[in-house]
């Protein structure tokens, strides 16, 4: 994956309308250059996070990087129309993963991992406020981004609106679901997770069809993310007759 360090060529990259899966500001720069940087990628939804210097030390290609670095896409995106006409397989009904602004790049890579192994067409995510396919998630789908398709969408929400035109189910994940053994998933599915902190948008909740849950007996009532979305895609592979 290519990275762009240095304030100059951030901000022109950020200008430019290049895509961006994440912004890395060295704590306490806040003043100057870094400040319209952050400006920008703010306005533009680009995930923004600060790190200590260090980290940036060891990603930059150039020594001075002044504090700031743009780390751009690692796969080539496909568009929703090239990932619906993958779908179409005889052998094993759709079934497509949309995360809900997963910003942990560990989460998002343990998510494509799962949704390969699991059979799954491809997996959706938005442009804003999101986690891209950078190299740590390269590393922690342990090479399964190289097999499985990868959107980038403006709107989630409006995605959802066409999976469901071209027939799909939506189903979210969500304890306040009914539990996922009792449901049918079988026919045409798209399984959408939330976010690590606080799960489904609002918007998105309402546009699913319907809320699968996972039952817990522990005193822990949630799952990481990741985990979640593995138990939900395994009991899709279940219930399909995938397992033995």
């Amino acid at each position: 994956m290519s990275n762009i360090a240095g304030r100059q060529p951030v901000l022109e990259a950020l200008r430019s309308g290049q895509e961006i899966n994440r912004l890395l500001i060295a704590k306490g720069q806040r003043k100057g250059t870094i400040r319209q940087i952050i400006d920008l990628a703010t306005k533009r939804g680009v995930l923004i996070q600060e790190v200590d210097r260090q980290v940036l030390d060891r990603l930059s290609e150039i020594p001075n990087h002044q504090g700031v670095l743009a780390q751009l896409a690692e796969v080539e995106y496909v568009s929703l129309d090239e990932l619906l006409a993958k779908v179409r397989t005889p052998d094993w009904p759709p079934l497509l993963v949309l995360l809900d602004k997963i910003q942990d790049p560990h989460n998002l890579g343990s998510i494509i991992r799962s949704a390969e192994a699991a059979g799954a067409h491809g997996v959706i995510i938005p442009e804003r406020r999101a986690a891209g396919v950078t190299a740590a998630v390269m590393k922690a789908s342990a090479g399964a981004a190289n097999y499985l398709p990868v959107c980038r969408v403006v709107n989630l929400a409006a995605a959802m609106d066409r999976l469901k035109e071209e027939g799909f189910w939506i189903a979210g994940a969500d304890m306040d679901g009914e539990a996922c053994y009792q449901q049918d998933l079988t026919g045409p599915l798209a399984l959408v997770v939330g976010s690590e902190g606080t799960g489904l948008s609002r918007l998105v909740k309402d546009k699913c069809d319907f809320l699968a849950s996972i039952p817990m007996r522990g005193e822990v009532n949630s799952l990481n993310a990741s985990v979640a979305a593995a138990v939900l895609l395994f009991e899709i592979v279940r219930q399909r007759g995938g397992l033995s």
